[in-house]
């Protein structure tokens, strides 16, 4: 006779707890910032809110049906070691194709830095002063207040590189001779449109130009006072020798500025706007399908893995024991999070020529799939003679439509997804827009992970505290300050202290709604109906967030977008305080846990009685929510 197999308990939690922490470091190395990456290619937000949508409807239809196929052919294995080796491939295109624009790169990578380690590429000397073209930005700057005589010499600035090329030779003769008066305006000017200070300049004294035009790739070493020369003698000499053109006069402000440089850019937007639609739109494309295509390949991963090891701890009678992997899903989230913006934070803006450090994410991604995939030739792999699967995921969804209880969860979790998408896409767009670095995005979310996680230790106390529904309500109450407090964000650290709550918006919201399930589901169904809404609700509700918020955005503004999501929480907040009192109460009681062996029985105490199962479980089905 065969040796009877061992079930070693231990060693199996430890494995799956190192297999998930690894696999979240990798995730929260790159699927935080993702949206960030996608504002490198100069996609709107509709366009972002499309591709962020798509992947959450992908992943809530294709990860159940791939889990329902590896169980039934016993093909678990295989599909968690093919998911992690294609997931790893899937991410390394998009640092491939569609390539980053270098102009883009510099100004998102710039924004976070001083004046002086600014970094710039050949022929992009204006671009910290002008910025290249953004179209997924919803910023939008004023329009400088300058006085006449600046006026003019801004738009000789904007165009001083391409007025010498047309300049004759007896007009560059003097290009450098310029007189006091015309220094001292162009240093006002300077100081007015951009903040980097400029040292005084000698007009007394000239400087003899090297012999031959400036080179594209010589511009980044003009120092200022060598423009401030060749900007002053452009614009004699443009005047000079076209003083009838019209192009350069001196007329008032709100004339020369407000009326002749914005026709004439309508009429250059105008000119290039079917190309630049096509071309964004082209790229749009490229990155849905590559988006799309790596959420196939990855999304089976999660579902598979857990349901495995799940009937592996059921099989032995040790399920209390799977909640505790969770912890280590968020310690992997907290170090992915922070130790790719750290590193980033840390390196230049090209770590070669070509090769932007925004690349990082994706490559810290592929090497901790690497290690997960290592680690997979490992993982408890149970395989269950059972086949109710599909009827208790069908079970499930009966529930859902035909118990009222079940039916204010869903939508409640459907609306938690929904908000939240929002500021999973598009919170780092504003704080970006304020001068951010990566680093400050990377903080939030350690934090809100943290703040759960400490929060979980009291987490018993205050389920004894507080019911069900006012821990709903809490949860609900904490999203809305949330995000009225980021409609009102003014500097970029200020997230940091708001995302504490998360530890209430997310994890007592989570604990309130999972003990719910667990009070009216059927034995055996609490699993399935968390996963199916976990499916369902959650990621069609941030599916839809999704679709919507990028649209809000581009029709009024991100500041409107987070004050609509604080108000649509506190509604359902009202909303849900009236409906719930009046859905039947029925509380089950977990008979399993009376069988339990406990000392106090042999007691008749009134402390031990207190202690007693069926003393508590009598008491709580007393109990108003």
């Amino acid at each position: 006779m065969s040796a009877p197999k061992q079930w070693d308990v231990s060693k199996t939690l430890a494995i799956a707890s190192l297999f998930n922490f690894f696999h979240n470091i990798g995730n929260f190395c790159v699927f935080p910032f993702l949206t960030i990456f996608f504002r490198h290619f100069g996609l709107s937000p509709p366009l972002v809110g499309i591709i962020m949508g798509a992947k959450h409807i992908v992943f809530a239809l294709w990860a159940p049906f791939c889990s329902f196929v590896a169980k039934t052919n016993s093909k678990r294995r295989i599909i968690i070691i093919s998911s992690l080796l294609f997931s790893a491939a899937a991410s390394g295109v998009l640092t491939f194709f569609p390539p980053l624009q270098q102009d883009m790169v510099l100004k998102f990578c710039n924004v976070s830095l001083s004046g002086t380690n600014r970094q710039t590429i050949p022929g992009a000397m204006d671009m910290e002063m002008y910025g290249p073209e953004d179209n997924g930005s919803f910023v939008l700057p004023e329009p400088p207040q300058i006085t006449t005589t600046a006026s003019v010499m801004f738009t000789s600035l904007r165009n001083s590189e391409s007025m010498e090329s047309k300049m004759t030779p007896k007009a560059l003769k003097n290009v450098y001779a310029e007189t006091p008066r015309s220094a001292d305006l162009f240093i006002q000017l300077k100081a007015a449109v951009t903040p980097k200070k400029l040292p005084k300049t000698d007009a007394s004294k000239s400087y003899t130009k090297p012999k031959g035009r400036i080179t594209t790739s010589e511009q980044s070493t003009v120092t200022p006072e060598h423009r401030t020369y060749l900007t002053n003698a452009v614009m004699r000499a443009s005047l000079a020798q076209e003083p009838q053109d019209g192009s350069i006069t001196f007329q008032s402000q709100t004339e020369s500025f407000n009326h002749d440089v914005p026709k004439k850019r309508d009429l250059a937007e105008k000119a290039t706007q079917p190309e630049h639609f096509l071309i964004e739109h082209k790229i749009f494309l490229v990155v849905l399908g590559i988006v799309l295509i790596w959420e196939i390949v990855a999304s089976p991963l999660e579902w598979t893995a857990d349901d495995s090891v799940y009937e592996y701890l059921d099989f032995v009678d040790a399920t209390d024991r799977h909640e505790k992997i969770w912890i280590w899903r968020y310690l992997g989230a907290c170090l992915g999070s922070f130790s790719i913006v750290f590193l980033i934070d840390n390196v230049n803006c090209f770590l070669i020529p070509g090769l932007p450090r925004v690349y990082l994410h994706f490559y810290g991604y592929s090497t901790f799939m690497i290690i997960t995939l290592l680690l997979s030739a490992l993982y408890p792999i149970h395989v269950s003679k059972k086949t109710e699967h599909a009827s208790k995921t069908i079970k499930a969804l009966g529930l859902m439509v035909s118990d009222g209880r079940i039916i204010l969860i869903s939508v409640t979790v459907f609306l938690m997804g929904a908000v939240r998408s929002t500021a999973t896409n598009f919170l780092f767009w504003k704080m970006q827009d304020m001068g951010s670095s990566e680093l400050y995005m990377g903080l939030s979310v350690v934090l809100a992970l943290v703040s759960e996680i400490i929060l979980y230790i009291f987490k018993g106390k205050l389920m004894r505290s507080l019911s069900f529904k006012w821990m709903v309500a809490l949860g609900l109450l904490c999203q809305a300050v949330e995000f009225l407090y980021y409609s009102f964000l003014w500097v970029p650290w200020a997230v940091l202290p708001i995302q504490l709550t998360s530890a209430f918006s997310n994890g007592v919201l989570l604990w309130a709604i999972k003990s719910q399930i667990d009070d009216v589901a059927t034995p055996g169904m609490e699993r399935s109906i968390q996963l199916v809404l976990h499916c369902l609700s959650h990621h069609f509700g941030a599916s839809l967030g999704s679709f919507a918020s990028g649209f809000v955005i581009s029709s009024f503004s991100l500041v409107i977008l987070f004050q609509s999501c604080c108000v649509l929480l506190l509604v359902w907040l009202l909303m849900f305080l009236v409906i719930q009192p009046k859905l039947p109460h029925i509380k089950k009681i977990n008979y399993s846990r009376l069988l339990a062996p406990d000392n106090s029985d042999m007691s008749d105490s009134e402390d031990d009685q207190e202690r007693d199962w069926l003393v508590k479980a009598m008491k709580d089905d007393s109990k108003i929510w």
